[in-house]
């Protein structure tokens, strides 16, 4: 059911400052950057291997990272893998106890549709599944 693990995001408080130190440190400059506006929050990535970094940072008040940035501090928020049938997956693991945090997939970075299972249901970790459109 789940691929690979797609990507893991991480919160920032400033985006410009975190996408200088993670170009230091991937020695990569940042490979993608989109605004979410569904999700309130302004992406970078960074490719990693098969996988990939995603800072996110809070457009407003608004945003879930601004909550989490506000109770936690910056650092790891998810960890996001990647299937091939975003209503399968969703069903298949609600049908086994895992708590949805939204009713229906909402839209994500790069045209994707995504949903997060809550962390009370995974171990305390916020996990995303990601379907990403055709190529």
């Amino acid at each position: 059911m789940l691929n690979k693990i797609d990507h893991i995001g991480i919160a920032v408080a400033d985006l410009e400052k975190a996408i200088t130190k993670y170009e230091i440190l991937t020695g990569k400059p940042v490979a993608d950057r989109e605004i979410v506006e569904e999700q309130r929050v302004s992406t970078a990535f960074f490719p990693v291997g098969e996988s990939r970094l995603e800072l996110l940072a809070s457009l407003d008040e608004s945003s879930p990272i601004t909550a989490f940035l506000q109770k936690r501090g910056e650092g790891i928020h998810h960890i996001c893998f990647a299937v091939d049938d975003l209503v399968a997956a969703r069903q298949a693991l609600a049908a086994s106890g895992f708590q949805f945090i939204e009713s229906v997939g909402q839209a994500g970075a790069g045209g994707s549709k995504v949903a997060f299972i809550h962390p009370k249901s995974a171990g305390g970790i916020l996990i995303e599944l990601v379907e990403h459109p055709p190529q």
